[in-house]
Formats: structure tokens, sequence, C-alpha cells
């Protein structure tokens, strides 16, 4: 604003000149033209807010308000009590009525909040922080339909690191990054915020995408941004990760169940094992799945309680369970989920019948050989016939059927049963 030929500035924060590059910033500011005013204050307080704008000389009356403020307290929903709620409720929703109550009367240009994406997306583990910025987008709504100049801007990521994303580590930066978020930089920033100005509508999202890993989130493109991606492939693009049993695990559920049902007991819990340490990798953002050791803990690998959700989610959408969400803290390591996996998946997986699946595809797959041989197919379709009579009647029922048809049989015939389907001679 002040390279745009803004003059006087009155910034106001809980620390105001006291607060960390507050100095480098006036003295930026100031070397560009303009007069700075720092004052501490808390924007949500209406006295305090009141007696601010009583120290604004009528000589150059307030024209515009940016409120910026923002707190993180993230955390899954059971965890948010009301403290933690209003601690970042109150900087978004209070202060912005604050400040709309008292300079409605004003004569302003712009009124603008800075708000996030979060509002509009969701954002895993921010539910308050969510709503507080669904809030600002919702009363930039109403507050324009009164033909006030109120507009939100629903911010992505910056890439400068500050109070709001300080905490960001790797693993988040890549989670985000396979949603397709990038981070922007303050210059980028600066021209996003002119040109959300530029534009006639309530809320506007200044953000960095990449279309491509947008296309690919796993949990599908949100409708909003439909339009600016292809369409989505058939299999969800998974992050690549190297090492034992890196990819194995089937795109679907059902194809992971098979798989199970195909393979010898005791390399079921190898699989998922593999599956497990692969998932982690994915979520922590490891290269490969070597970094995870099957018997290490899992919270000390850098998991956290948003991270833990995420890999309750995908691991539920591999095996096609409702996972508790205190998966990793019930079970805190890759050999104890995997452990749980086989144990919640098997009374449903390794029945009878399903371990017979296999056995009829690949007896389906032979057919073809003897399409052509008539005494083979012949002889084929009878035991087919054999198998279904029995598969159709109980056991009682099948034993009374093998004995009504020795007692039925020639003695030709059954000399003919002993040697082809006993191996007797």
């Amino acid at each position: 604003m002040a390279e745009g030929g803004v003059r006087h500035l009155l910034l106001a924060g809980r620390r105001g000149p006291d607060a960390e590059g507050a100095a480098e910033l006036r003295a930026k500011l100031t070397e560009l033209g303009a007069e700075v005013t720092l004052a501490a204050c808390d924007v949500a307080d209406r006295e305090a807010v009141a007696a601010l704008l009583a120290t604004v000389p009528a000589a150059h009356p307030l024209t515009a308000v940016v409120h910026t403020a923002g707190v993180l307290d993230d955390g899954v929903v059971s965890s948010l009590t009301p403290e933690r709620m209003d601690r970042v409720l109150r900087p978004k929703v209070d202060a912005a009525l604050t400040l709309h109550e008292l300079t409605r009367d004003l004569d302003l240009s712009a009124f603008v909040l800075f708000s996030s994406i979060a509002g509009t997306f969701g954002g895993m583990g921010q539910g308050n922080y969510s709503a507080a910025n669904a809030f600002l987008d919702a009363f930039a709504q109403h507050c324009r339909a009164q033909g006030r100049p109120v507009q939100s801007h629903a911010w992505g990521l910056w890439a400068q690191r500050s109070d709001m994303t300080g905490k960001l580590e790797g693993a988040d930066l890549n989670r985000l990054a396979r949603g397709g978020i990038v981070p922007f930089s303050s210059e980028d920033g600066a021209g996003l915020f002119d040109a959300a100005r530029a534009v006639d509508a309530a809320v506007v999202l200044p953000m960095r995408l990449d279309t491509a890993g947008l296309g690919a989130r796993s949990d599908g493109v949100p409708a909003l941004l439909r339009g600016l991606v292809k369409a989505a492939p058939a299999k969800p693009a998974r992050r690549s990760v190297t090492g034992a049993g890196a990819g194995a695990a089937p795109a679907r559920p059902e194809g992971l169940k098979q798989h199970l049902s195909s393979l010898p007991e005791a390399e079921r819990g190898r699989f998922l094992l593999d599956l497990v340490r692969t998932t982690v990798a994915g979520v922590l953002g490891f290269d490969s799945v070597a970094a995870v050791e099957a018997e290490r803990g899992l919270l000390d690998l850098g998991f956290d309680s948003l991270t833990a959700v995420e890999l309750r989610n995908q691991l539920g959408k591999a095996t096609g369970r409702r996972l508790p969400v205190t998966l990793l803290f019930d079970y805190p390591t890759s050999t104890a989920i995997a452990a749980y996996l086989e144990a919640e998946i098997a009374p449903e997986t390794f029945t009878a019948a399903s371990m017979a699946f296999p056995e009829l595809d690949a007896l389906e797959s032979n057919l073809a050989r003897v399409a052509t041989d008539e005494e083979a197919r012949t002889t084929l379709a009878s035991r087919l016939q054999d198998l279904l009579v029995r598969l159709g009647q109980g056991p009682e029922d099948a034993e009374d059927a093998v004995a009504g048809r020795i007692d039925a049989a020639s003695d030709d015939e059954i000399f003919d049963f002993i040697e082809n389907e006993l191996g007797l001679s």
C-alpha cells in the first residue's frame, strides 16, 4: 500500500511497537514515504479500539481498514475446548465485528478482511480456524449485499515464515503440496492483493495452485476448483515411496481383500506391515520406507494429532474400514497397526468361500485350453456339474446324493469312478 501511494498508516496489534520485526517494518515503510503509527491494541476489545480511533487526526481521517489478524490452535475436533475455540475465533470474528461497528459511519473506500482457504475448503485439524474464516467470508457477503465496501481475501499459503506458518514442518508442506496447495512469495502476495482488490466480489481466493497436484488429490478435487483441472485419473495418484512393499497395495479395498485372501497366512502380516510402513512414509514425506522401522514408535518419527488423522484416513481408504481416530495412539508402531488391521480384516476376508475364489479364477483362466478338446470339455463339465450339485446341497444331502448315484451305477461306472476320481486301478 505504501508503494501504491498511501501516506498515513495506523498499524495496530497486541504488542504494537514491541512486536517482532516492527521496527524494521516502520523503517521500510518510512523509506517509501509513509507516515507510520504503531499502536498496541487488542482489536477485539471494543473500548480499546474506540480509544485508538479517537486518536486519528481529522486532517488525515480513516479511509480504509485492512484486518489481518489470525491465530492458530490446531487439533482434532474432540480436543477443541471452548477456550481453544475462543482463542482462534476472537481475533477473527470478534475483532471484525468490532472494527465494522466502530467504522460503519465513516466514509471508507475499503474494508478488507484477511481470511483463509481453510474457510472454503476446510483444513485438517483446523475446525476452529476454518469456522472463523468461514464467518469472515459470510460476513463480507452480508455487508456487500448492503452496499458496503467489504471484501474478504481467503488467502492460500504464504512462503514467508510467520506466527501462522512457522510451525509448518516438511511433512505439513508435503501434505499441502500433494493437495495442490503451494506457497507464494511476499512479492507475489502483494500482487495478489492488488489483483483481488480489482475484482468486484465479496470473497476472493488469492492463492497459488499446482493443477497437477490438485488433480491427483486422493480425496477428490473441491467442486469450486474442478474447472481448473482435467478429468481426474481413474486411480488416485499416490506419492512415490521407495522400499519394501512400496506401491504393493491395490487401489481399492476390494482388491486388497482379494489379494490378502490369495496370500498364505504367513505372508498376510508381512504384506500389511509393508502397507502400513509405505503409508507412514508417504504421510511424513519420507522418500524411502527404510526410514520407517517396524518397531519404532510412530510419535518418535514425527507424528502429531493431525498427521495421525491423515494416516488413519489413508489406511481406512486402503482397507475399506472405519478406523478409530486414536489408531496411532492405541497401536503406536507399524507392527502393532499391521496386526490390528489383520485382526480387523480377517473375519470377513479369510473365510472358506473367499479362499476358494482365487482357485476359481485360476480354473476360469484355464478353460480356454480345453475349448477345442470335446472329450476334455465333456469330462470337465460333468465334474463341474457334480460340484454345483454339492454346493447347492447341505453336507448330509450331498452324502445321500452320492450314495444314490452309487446305488444306481453299473459295475463299469463304479470302476470308472474309482479309477478316475480316486486314482486307483
